[in-house]
């Protein structure tokens, strides 16, 4: 860089000093606390686990990452966070949706604040304290699930308890505990949308149904956009769920990439358990950009 591309590039951070102060604390807290540690993970991958938390690690290359990918477990268990991702990404941004559209309608003029609180109030809820009752809700033998279902005279669900039940009991836990996030993104956008293309719209005879997809549902696509980034990445990492509510079963029904690693880190395979956290970063990093990518491509037409 010459001296007066430097001199005009000082002079630019000067005049948005302010900006910069504000930013700064926020810089040196995600450095610190955010990539510091991925990084420090991804070194740990390339060591032998026995050395891995010494001062001077042995180095073993890729050797971690050749027996993770020659694992059938883990095998089993990425292609089981990618369906459990897929699933859970249309579930919830489908009910995110409907639940912004119902309440940004007529139909709940009064009490719209009420049910807007309501339904974001999962969101801030305690991950733990929620899915402890999510459990218990879902317990085949005393659960509150069945205990309806047996009034209803309808057969008793296996919840947590059967592998045909167990992703689906917990896709119904975060379902309840995220949507709301993804409901408020949408809300606001619903908020800005140019009103005057329904009322033209209307006026050209144009059904309920082609408004929405033909008017509404384009200028949402920000809102889908983030959603679809921010949820993914959200899935891709489930954790916390499969701690609290299913340790994993039966049967390895629930056992995603983030909990066989920390499985192999609580027997001190720390080598193959930063490289499978490694693998799923660079999933969640190449889906992010494929999303933010496609978003823009489409965005720009």
């Amino acid at each position: 860089m010459s001296a007066q591309g430097l001199s005009s590039t000082l002079d630019v951070m000067w005049r948005n000093r302010v900006f910069y102060l504000f930013v700064a604390p926020f810089a040196v807290i995600t450095i610190l606390f955010g990539i510091w540690p991925i990084l420090l993970s991804i070194q740990v991958s390339f060591t032998a686990s026995a050395t891995a938390l010494r001062a001077t690690p042995t180095w073993v290359g890729f050797a971690n990452y050749v027996t993770v990918f020659s694992d059938p477990i883990f095998a089993a268990s990425l292609t089981r966070t990618l369906i459990y991702t897929a699933l859970s990404v249309v579930a919830n941004l489908a009910f995110a949706l409907a639940l912004a559209v119902l309440l940004d309608s007529t139909l709940l003029k009064r009490g719209n604040m009420f049910f807007r609180v309501a339904l974001f109030l999962p969101v801030v809820t305690p991950d733990v304290a929620g899915y402890v009752v999510w459990r218990w809700l879902f317990d085949r033998s005393f659960g509150a699930v069945n205990a309806a279902l047996e009034l209803a005279g309808l057969p008793a669900f296996g919840g947590l308890s059967s592998p045909a039940t167990a992703t689906g009991a917990i896709l119904v836990a975060e379902l309840w505990h995220h949507a709301g996030f993804y409901m408020l993104i949408f809300l606001a956008n619903l908020a800005i949308r140019d009103r005057a293309l329904e009322e033209a719209a209307a006026i050209d005879g144009a059904s309920a149904w082609q408004t929405w997809w033909l008017v509404i549902l384009p200028q949402l696509k920000p809102a889908l956009l983030i959603n679809t980034v921010y949820a993914t990445i959200q899935f891709l990492k489930t954790f916390t769920v499969v701690v609290v509510m299913t340790k994993g079963g039966p049967s390895d029904q629930t056992n995603f990439v983030s909990y066989y690693a920390y499985q192999l880190f609580d027997q001190g395979r720390y080598g193959e358990a930063t490289a499978m956290a490694t693998v799923l970063f660079a999933i969640v990093i190449v889906l992010s950009l494929t999303a933010l990518a496609i978003g823009d491509r489409k965005s720009e037409k």
